[in-house]
């Protein structure tokens, strides 16, 4: 049965998990804590893929310790072989009397296999024990493992009435210098950062995280139909080059979806070391839905959109975006400027677009705004 004191060892599980949060790609953050006679006796998070989850590390710490050890783990411990072998088999091994468990794992290899082999080994079992907090963690994850695309969370620069741009397209810098620093942690914890042509003609942005001490850069992908990406574009410049063996899989890659069967572009665009996908609709513009579901079966959890009206008018017709990230300027651009998302006109309103206010805080003389959308389920 839990008890008060469980939260309290949860909590410090929690935020080991955090330490993962831009490394742990693809797997999902997870972190344990090992409890004896009311003592810590081992802790441990999941660094990075292929390397020791969480439990792995905490059992090394307490040794011989652990038999009798309560452990509190974020998400169920894995049951298969994988790239490690199972953290199940490993709590069984040390000794452990109980696992208290956030949540239980959503990938079908695991999936409930992990505590019923713990059950099976008599080890008490407790699952779900602030589970809302570890879902949240990983959320990007948990939308891999069940609908088959990764989270997609939009982030939008504007000004108070709602405009990311002028009527000109100038839109540099309507938020300021704190904002702009805090979108970088959220292209630190993406598995990738998505935008359109539009803003690559546009911008020639780079897309890659700043001024933040990271061990990977987000794959940064482009939605081009018809192929008008320019060789001399930024990102591009940044690839490495084919010769240096350091293709998709290392560090600055980049993927383009297109629509066009173009044979020559394709080749000239890839030699610069991006990998180009052709997958049209019916419409012949880039298939969005495909393009999700071909990044979440690259291990893509969390996709970072950072595009212009367009893009994210699609998305939100689409009903693909989970969550916005709307940092507000305290400013009036007028209604000649450019809105944050091109939806058409709504003749009825049970046409617009429903959200749920998740947090509203100030970072620098800006406002920060997360809300996720609402599903008509």
């Amino acid at each position: 049965m839990l008890a008060a004191v469980d939260s309290r060892w949860m909590a410090q599980a929690l935020r080991l998990a955090e330490r993962g949060l831009y490394t742990t790609s693809p797997n999902p953050r997870v972190g344990c804590v090992l409890v004896k006679a009311g003592a810590v006796i081992g802790e441990g998070w999941h660094e990075r893929a292929g390397e020791p989850h969480a439990e792995v590390h905490a059992l090394r710490e307490a040794n011989d310790a652990a038999r009798g050890a309560t452990a509190y783990v974020t998400l169920e411990p894995c049951s298969h072989h994988g790239r490690t072998p199972p953290c199940a088999d490993a709590l069984i091994a040390a000794g452990v009397a109980r696992v208290v468990i956030a949540m239980q794992d959503l990938n079908p290899l695991v999936a409930g296999q992990g505590i019923a082999k713990l059950r099976a080994a008599g080890i008490e079992v407790e699952c779900g024990l602030m589970e809302a907090a570890a879902r949240e963690l990983n959320i990007g994850f948990c939308a891999r493992m069940t609908r088959g695309r990764p989270w997609v969370r939009s982030k939008v620069g504007m000004s108070l009435d709602g405009r990311t741009a002028l009527a000109n397209g100038v839109s540099q810098w309507i938020t300021g210098p704190a904002a702009r620093q805090d979108v970088q942690h959220w292209r630190a914890r993406s598995c990738a950062v998505l935008t359109g042509i539009g803003t690559v003609l546009a911008d020639d942005p780079q897309l890659n995280v700043r001024d933040i001490a990271v061990e990977r850069q987000p794959l940064r992908v482009v939605l081009d139909s018809k192929l008008q990406t320019p060789l001399s574009a930024h990102m591009l410049q940044s690839l490495p080059s084919l010769a240096s063996g350091r293709g998709v899989g290392g560090e600055g890659r980049i993927l383009i979806y297109t629509a066009l069967r173009d044979a020559e572009k394709i080749a000239a665009l890839e030699q610069t070391g991006a990998t180009v996908c052709v997958s049209p609709d019916a419409a012949g513009q880039v298939d969005l839905i495909a393009v999700l579901s071909d990044l979440a079966q690259r291990g893509i959890n969390e996709v970072l959109v950072e595009a212009g009206s367009t893009l994210n008018g699609a998305l939100l017709k689409a009903g693909l975006v989970d969550e916005l990230l709307l940092y507000v300027a305290p400013q009036l651009l007028g209604d000649m400027a450019r809105g944050i998302a091109a939806l058409g006109e709504l003749t009825a309103l049970d046409q617009r677009v429903d959200l749920e206010w998740q947090d509203v805080r100030r970072v620098g003389n800006d406002l920060r705004i997360t809300a996720k959308v609402k599903r008509n389920v």
